[in-house]
């Protein structure tokens, strides 16, 4: 077995290819809060160690691979950071499941009428009323979260992510409500799902889904 040197940068990145599974190199840095300019640089040594693969074409971007999922277990169960938060995550998480089930009805009315027709986005009024859900939503979620982000600093990189896809959506941008691989407020609400199972070493069940 491979084993990096345990970096703040390094285990940020091998997190965030975790958490987003194919991560362009935008999604990265966001996620893992280096600059995107830093990425090639400690991205190489990651990809000459085969713990990283790099994508071209299309789908650009970098993925773990079963190495560096290996790897990702082992630096993850020995950060301190994400040991000392355990309390704290296992607050938010109770917290979180509750806005999490609210987040995906409003998703739901985003993408289907009332009458289950598929919402084509010609009704102001009726999408207008969605994103307010929407709002409310982030606005419950967003004390806990800061909260949690104040304990393991990497939760609070999500704020600023969710706002920005807010804004989007506000400004009239459709897409931005859950487009996949766009950045989407619902992207970012899924690798923050994602992290949360992952840091408070849970499993995704029933209670994940509702």
């Amino acid at each position: 077995m491979v084993h990096t040197q345990h970096q703040p940068s390094t285990f940020d990145i091998l997190h965030s290819l975790r958490v987003k599974g194919l991560a362009n190199d935008g999604v990265l840095g966001a996620l893992s809060g280096v600059p995107v300019t830093d990425l090639p640089d400690l991205l190489a040594p990651l990809i000459e160690q085969g713990l990283v693969v790099r994508r071209e074409g299309r789908m650009a971007g970098s993925m773990l691979s079963a190495p560096g999922k290996e790897e990702h277990r082992r630096l993850l169960a020995e950060d301190e950071q994400t040991r000392a938060a355990a309390a704290a995550l296992d607050e938010f998480y109770t917290v979180f499941l509750p806005i999490n089930s609210e987040f995906k009805q409003v998703c739901r009315r985003w993408q289907l009428r009332s009458d289950d027709q598929p919402n084509d986005h010609t009704d102001p009024v009726y999408d207008g009323e969605v994103v307010d859900q929407l709002a409310a939503t982030d606005s419950a979620l967003r004390p806990p979260l800061q909260k949690l982000a104040e304990t393991l600093p990497r939760f609070g990189r999500y704020l600023p992510r969710l706002s920005r896809a807010l804004e989007k959506i506000r400004g009239g941008d459709t897409a931005a409500f859950a487009r996949p691989m766009y950045d989407s407020y619902h992207d970012v609400w899924m690798e923050l799902h994602e992290d949360l199972i992952l840091s408070s070493g849970r499993t995704r069940g029933a209670a994940d889904e509702g």
